[in-house]
């Protein structure tokens, strides 16, 4: 183990990582943003690589690499004693000339002031989860694409950036990244292994694990984007070979879903891709194991479509999954009219308690 200490943290990141079994290089095996802000407390995390098929090896990581809003409806904030909180959002970044049912940014920007005004209610905010879909129409190109500022930046407060964003990728943010093209990281515009690295998202693999062990909780990201290959890969620069490297990264990706859930002492998961768990009904043993309670509790995290509901998933009892794909990027669809984002809120006793904060509608889709 290493212990990495970085200056927007007050405790410790302790870094595993196992010994290369096949490239050098940040490549291996996978299963389908966020520097941590912590206060003396200790984190861990362990990739998964993305490398070849035929290379089984593990990742190698170098440690060195406000306006009040009016319009906001949510449940009570807990006044039982929490441990952290955290937020979650997806399908949020609004473009001028493509987008769906939402006609301007103001409603983007009405949920991003909302969360700002929802951390500094609660204050112990630890991390935002982005479920994807974080550029539209077609992602960014590299890490110099403007629209880390236009789309990102510009538009959420720095406090609400002032924590780590656990992100993964959704089907429009692979349009124009050559990630899709290839198993080289370093091709993805997206993936950022630098820990104090808070203008990018923390994606240090295309799937992966974070741990926060004082709060009981275990992170898993999951890239899942071979559910819409059929609507994603004929954008991209390699139409052909996209489908195989997005079935490639999902079958691992489930494996390093049942590595973590068999393997992990956290009580509670929180699991997410892009995709809510109804995309998941032709994968039985995904959904019976989202729904094991036998040793964690599991939240599921999905975005795609727009809206934020636990209605319109597929049940994971006695576990929650949640749609949060109403972060205002894209339409308002027939998909509901709750748009905002959700709060999940972690008790002393590692409890989680998971709730939506939204916006007037008015101000995202006509009525």
């Amino acid at each position: 183990f290493r212990q990495l200490q970085t200056p927007h943290m007050l405790g410790r990141i302790q870094m595993s990582t196992a010994p290369a079994m096949g490239r050098s290089t940040i490549c291996g095996r996978l299963a389908t943003s966020l520097v941590f802000f912590v206060l003396g407390a200790g984190c861990s995390l362990l990739l998964q690589g993305c490398g070849d098929d035929n290379d089984g090896g593990d990742v190698v990581v170098d440690p060195g690499t406000t306006t009040t809003v009016t319009t906001t409806t949510t449940v009570t904030t807990s006044t039982a004693p929490r441990a952290g909180s955290f937020l979650v959002i997806g399908d949020w970044g609004w473009d001028a000339d493509i987008h769906g049912g939402v006609k301007s940014v103001a409603c983007q920007q009405t949920i991003a002031d909302a969360m700002q005004e929802k951390m500094t209610a609660l204050g112990d905010v630890r991390f935002v989860i982005n479920v994807g879909d974080s550029f539209y129409p077609g992602g960014v190109a590299n890490r110099t694409d403007p629209q880390w500022d236009t789309k990102w930046r510009n538009i959420y407060p720095e406090v609400v950036r002032s924590v780590p964003w656990y992100s993964v990728y959704g089907n429009h943010d692979l349009h124009y990244d050559n990630c899709t093209c290839s198993h080289d990281l370093e091709q993805c515009a997206q993936v950022n292994t630098n820990t104090s690295d808070l203008d990018y998202f923390y994606m240090p693999n295309v799937s992966y694990h974070v741990q926060h062990e004082d709060l009981d909780v275990e992170i898993v990201a999951l890239d899942m984007n071979y559910q819409w290959a059929n609507r994603t890969c004929k954008y991209t620069q390699c139409p052909d070979a996209c489908f195989e490297f997005l079935k490639s990264r999902e079958e691992k990706a489930f494996e390093f879903f049942y590595e973590r859930m068999s393997s992990s002492q956290a009580k509670n998961m929180l699991v997410f891709s892009h995709y809510p768990s109804d995309y998941f009904w032709a994968y039985p043993n995904f959904l019976a194991e989202l729904s094991n309670a036998s040793r964690h509790h599991v939240e599921f995290y999905g975005g795609h479509r727009h809206n934020v509901d636990n209605t319109s998933v597929t049940s994971i009892a006695p576990n929650s999954a949640w749609l949060v794909g109403g972060g205002g990027g894209w339409g308002c669809e027939s998909d509901g009219t709750e748009q905002g984002f959700l709060v999940g809120e972690i008790g002393l006793d590692g409890t989680v308690t998971t709730y939506p904060a939204l916006v007037n509608y008015s101000m995202c889709c006509e009525a």
